[in-house]
């Protein structure tokens, strides 16, 4: 099984660290590594170098390269532009599929936090043995919900199908994008929901079936680029097809459509999206405040406040609550707790008034 780790996102969330030069997977939010780092070691633990590929944009292929250098310049697999999730899984399907039309690939996110290292690569290991049992079946890995999170897409378990050891496998009914805080509390209640990590494992021949089925124009589009694959024009017709793929999601091109043959594990570890600021709050430890702080910083009565100075400026807070402060050498961020997922609009507005030098 080939695992491809997906790196290609902006993080407009985590702003003002997260850079279109140096996006969130290139920053060392934890500690002294990024995690792209940490997430390249933790699969390290449980599978080969020639096994582990990173999809990622042609712009970061070499700060991602000085990161990894004994990982083979042939396992970057590197997208002209950025088109979103389909077309860069599709390209990597395709990459793969050139090879070995029956290698079994699964996807890993480059921004994810494990609590659980040992259980998250058993799961992958198990998740191999079920595609190569069901080559013809999607399969999901779950987690189970811990909060009601509305800001998370779940997946509905149906009937379990078989078991592998101690692990039950799962049918998966459906998913469900981001429901209100009503549905999600009743889906905490419930132990038939799972939370959708976007952890998807497939066999590439079967991944491309569902594109020609569900994106046919991706599919014809990603099969002359596959053409082209190990030839002298292959850099010239990747990148004038792949900008013709139109932006969309795997999970609202192919995911939501499959309406059978789909499996899910119901992992036994937990994530975090580090997809904005309150998502380091949960996972970094908290004072007697409930202050998360980095950096020089001097409080007065202040409570449940991330904190992140990246400057030799002294942060001085009085008398606040829920606030996230980010200050970097250009840029300060300062929001409630509650408006953390807003802050990409900041990004946006940034954009539209060609403020470029802070993006």
């Amino acid at each position: 099984m080939k695992i491809i780790i997906l790196a290609g996102g902006g993080g407009t969330r985590l702003w003002p660290v997260s850079r279109k030069k140096q996006p969130k997977q290139c920053q060392k939010i934890f500690g002294q590594e990024t995690l792209l780092e940490k997430t390249f070691k933790r699969l390290s633990k449980g599978f080969n170098l020639k096994d582990i590929f990173i999809s990622c944009g042609e712009k970061h292929f070499l700060p991602f390269n000085k990161s990894f250098p004994k990982l083979p310049k042939k396992n970057y697999i590197l997208e002209p532009m950025a088109r979103n999730t389909a077309a860069a899984i599709g390209l990597s399907a395709i990459t793969l599929h050139k090879k070995n039309p029956e290698e079994i690939i699964c996807l890993a996110n480059a921004d994810h936090f494990i609590d659980n290292e040992k259980e998250y690569l058993k799961t992958l290991k198990t998740a191999e043995k079920i595609v190569k049992k069901y080559p013809d079946h999607t399969l999901l890995i779950g987690t189970k919900p811990t909060y009601p999170d509305t800001g998370s897409g779940y997946i509905e378990m149906g009937k379990e199908e078989m078991k592998i050891g101690r692990v039950k496998i799962f049918k998966a009914n459906k998913f469900i994008e981001k429901p209100n805080l009503k549905t999600a509390q009743s889906f905490l209640k419930k132990k038939k929901y799972l939370w959708n990590p976007a952890y998807f494992c497939w066999r590439v021949d079967h991944l491309l079936s569902l594109f020609e089925k569900h994106l046919p124009s991706h599919f014809r589009i990603l099969k002359k680029i596959e053409k082209s694959l190990g030839t002298d024009k292959e850099r010239k017709i990747v990148k004038e097809e792949f900008k013709k793929l139109k932006p969309i999601s795997i999970d609202f091109g192919i995911m939501e459509k499959i309406k059978n043959k789909m499996l899910v594990i119901p992992a036994a570890f937990n994530f975090t999206d580090v997809g904005h600021w309150c998502n380091v709050m949960e996972i970094m430890n908290k004072s007697k405040d409930g202050n998360v702080v980095l950096g020089e910083h001097i409080g007065v009565e202040t409570r449940g406040s991330l904190i992140y100075n990246l400057t030799d400026k002294m942060v001085a807070t009085a008398g606040v609550e829920n606030l996230v402060v980010i200050n970097t050498k250009d840029a300060l961020l300062i929001c409630p707790k509650e408006q953390a997922q807003g802050v990409r609009e900041i990004v946006s507005l940034l954009e539209k008034k060609k403020k470029n030098k802070f993006l």
